[in-house]
């Protein structure tokens, strides 16, 4: 991969005329003012390279010939103490940009890991590169366009690089030991990154080497590149509009087991059962958050799905009663506001997630696509199809920081939930909780309930359970919820 760029660089060096820069500037600013204005797609740059290859000189050019207002640089060197709780990736969801923007990354995720240590495995790195693809075909398919850039030199070039920097006072302090020490080593570091690329180069998100000895030629490539790739993509038709859900968006993967007409819907507790049972779960729950490894190592997320009227709202109260208020968040998810709308579907849930010792309760969640926009047919078959993979890796990225995960899908009858519409609508203070939309939801009653189906089937693993709580009888359900998540927390602690 690199021996065509060192030739070229030698040509370079011995004089070899290179086409002019021309109007690269101009027709850069008039593409970028056509992305700010039709807000059609974000752009995400990333750039990798040895240290000393200019990769600094080469995103300082972009930034001068860019508008900076819409151009953003993001450093991901070591975590942060915020950052060192959470999921490696959250630093970069929650630097996403929205629609109309562009942000550029120094070094791609998971660079530092893939090219520099060469005591990963094969079947570890393989792993790692194939998370990496899934993350970026994601990007793709939710409008943004990722430019992956590494920037190579040559063994003797790198030298150069560094002497020359080391010999001005005003640049010696850029030289480390470590690059020095790198230097030595830099054939088998080539060969092992020339690896990494040609395997991480997808055709939605595909890895550009440029050559870094002439940092100017290395600017224009990379302008050259970002400029038509900005031009394809916003002459590119726009994404067509959702449809309904028909019997062909699921042909082919056979039925899912029904999980939710298999409940039993009889089971109930009287009042006394329930005081006590209640209140002996709630104190082991406070007292499980209060541990000293869940307060260092751990954070809790739990996800409240269900039917409407099945009583999500007052498990959730049983089940943060007896916390601090500092302890946790409870994060109600409606319709998707403008700011989230311009971003990827998932960043709504990644800017949520908690930090050591804190528990984040989720009133609906990322299962939305999975459920209401499959049935309402807000987005595309393709979209929801490949959710199911999309939160299965999100919510293993959040056990893997530490995080302890448990879901919850409350369900009634049919008939129990109409007993509760009408309720509603003849208590006063309740009538706030009954819509037309409620009472157009039990018309696509079976659709829901297959969606749930699907969902549990291709989402519940150990990672992060689905527990499925009959709710016709609210006091149970409630017990049940408060004592699940403790299950939950003393297996994990």
């Amino acid at each position: 991969m690199f021996e065509e760029l060192e030739t070229r660089a030698e040509r370079v060096e011995s004089g070899t005329p290179e086409d002019p820069v021309g109007r690269l500037r101009e027709d850069l600013l008039s593409a970028q003012f056509d992305l700010v204005t039709s807000k059609q797609i974000a752009v995400l740059i990333l750039v990798s390279g040895l240290e000393g290859s200019g990769r600094g000189d080469m995103v300082n050019a972009l930034s001068h010939w860019m508008d900076s207002r819409h151009f953003h640089i993001h450093a991901l060197g070591e975590p942060t103490s915020e950052e060192a709780e959470r999921p490696a990736m959250w630093a970069v969801w929650r630097r996403m940009p929205p629609k109309g923007e562009i942000a550029v990354f120094f070094r791609a995720w998971g660079s530092r890991e893939l090219f520099e240590n060469p005591t990963m495995t094969e079947a570890a790195r393989l792993a790692r590169i194939d998370e990496i693809a899934r993350f970026e075909r994601m990007l793709a398919a939710e409008g943004v366009l990722v430019l992956n850039f590494y920037i190579h030199l040559s063994k003797k070039q790198q030298r150069r690089r560094l002497e020359k920097l080391a010999l001005d006072p005003r640049t010696a302090w850029r030289v480390t030991k470590s690059q020095w020490k790198l230097l030595e080593t830099s054939d088998e570091s080539v060969e092992r990154r020339a690896r990494v690329l040609k395997l991480l180069s997808t055709p939605e998100t595909p890895w550009i080497a440029l050559e870094g000895s002439s940092p100017k030629k290395c600017a224009e490539a990379a302008g050259r590149t970002l400029l038509e790739a900005l031009r394809r993509r916003l002459a590119a038709p726009a994404s067509a509009p959702a449809v309904p859900l028909s019997e062909s968006a699921t042909a082919g993967k056979g039925p899912s087991p029904r999980a939710v007409a298999a409940l039993d819907y009889s089971l109930a507790l009287s009042p006394e059962d329930y005081a006590k049972r209640l209140a002996a779960a709630q104190e082991r729950f406070a007292a499980l958050v209060l541990k000293k490894r869940f307060r260092k190592e751990r954070s809790l997320v739990v996800v409240f799905e269900g039917v409407d009227a099945a009583g999500k709202g007052g498990a959730i109260r049983r089940l943060t009663g007896p916390l601090d208020a500092r302890q946790y968040t409870t994060i109600p998810i409606a319709a998707p506001t403008e700011e989230e709308r311009a971003r990827p579907y998932l960043w709504r849930f990644w800017r949520h997630v908690p930090g050591h010792g804190q528990v984040a309760i989720f009133d609906r969640s990322w299962y939305g696509r999975i459920l209401v926009e499959r049935v309402e047919g807000f987005c595309q078959p393709g979209d929801w199809a490949r959710a199911y993979g999309e939160v299965n890796d999100f919510e293993a990225d959040l056990d893997r920081a530490g995080a302890i995960l448990i879901k919850f899908w409350l369900q009634i009858t049919k008939d129990e939930q109409l007993a509760r519409f009408k309720a509603r609508e003849n208590t006063g203070f309740k009538r706030y909780k009954i819509t037309d939309e409620d009472w157009r939801n039990r018309d696509k009653w079976d659709a829901y309930e297959t969606a749930v189906d699907d969902m549990v089937a291709r989402t519940s693993t150990e990672t992060a359970p689905w527990v499925l709580v009959p709710a016709n009888d609210k006091l149970f359900a409630r017990v049940r919820v408060v004592e699940a998540v403790c299950e939950r927390l003393e297996q994990k602690l």
